[in-house]
């Protein structure tokens, strides 16, 4: 993964723990980056301890060699603590930093709670929520070391539970074609083998049928649903409706 220091991206994913991104939204990532877009995940923990892992730099070595498979430009890990993340002031500005000096147009971020799952991932997403709307906020330099604002042109939800078919309320839902890229995305969460051993393989049965099903319900091989928080809006109703009749 090239990762130059102040090079800007076109969007950013963001994760509670490595792993998470992966079972997210990895089909999106890969087949964001084989168009050409400069992609970045940052994860707020190292995810540790976990039963599985050796330690943290097992845990590390993983999600590089994950990130290497979805062929995202950079990946930072903000090693904030697992299992005791809350939302709080210098978490918001910890990220809200990193959208400064990355300037993406589109974050990507947790939709809603994850009941039965970490409590991370709603913390996760208040902070992501929050770093959005601190990154182009002016007259903050002590805060933010003199970085200039940034503006993320749009926020998009990502869920995560794989037990249950009800989605987070939203404005709507939008379903991203991952059927070229499915393949990858189950090869970037394998890449956690402390995490997924042979006794969990069930997980990717799991993730593929869910990939699979979301995809069917937009008329692809598989797809990774979104929730958006702000209506989609369209110029030509009949092109949108209708690709193959609507106006050249």
């Amino acid at each position: 993964m090239a990762d130059t220091p102040e090079e800007e991206l076109d969007l950013i994913a963001v994760g509670a723990h490595p792993d998470d991104v992966e079972i997210a939204c990895g089909g999106t990532l890969a087949r964001l980056t084989e168009l050409g877009y400069r992609v970045g995940i940052v994860d707020l923990t190292d995810g540790e301890p976990t039963p599985g892992s050796p330690g943290p730099e097992v845990r590390l070595e993983e999600a590089r060699k994950a990130g290497e498979i979805l062929g995202v430009a950079m990946r930072e890990n903000l090693n904030l603590p697992n299992r005791r993340l809350f939302d709080s002031f210098e978490a918001r500005v910890a990220l809200g930093k990193i959208f400064r000096r990355r300037r993406p147009k589109v974050v990507l971020g947790f939709a809603g709670k994850t009941v039965l799952a970490s409590p991370d991932h709603y913390q996760a997403m208040l902070i992501t929520d929050a770093a959005v709307f601190y990154s182009r906020l002016s007259k903050w330099d002590e805060y933010f070391d003199g970085l200039a604002t940034h503006a993320v042109t749009n926020q998009l939800g990502f869920p995560i539970g794989l037990h249950g078919l009800d989605l987070p309320e939203s404005s709507g839902y939008i379903v991203a074609d991952i059927g070229t890229t499915l393949a990858r995305k189950l090869e970037s969460i394998a890449a956690y083998k402390t995490q997924f051993p042979p006794a969990k393989s069930g997980i990717f049965r799991t993730v593929e049928a869910m990939n699979r099903y979301q995809g069917a319900t937009a008329g692809f091989e598989a797809g990774e649903v979104f929730v958006t928080y702000r209506s989609v809006g369209v110029g030509d109703l009949m092109k949108w409706a209708s690709p193959a009749h609507g106006r050249p």
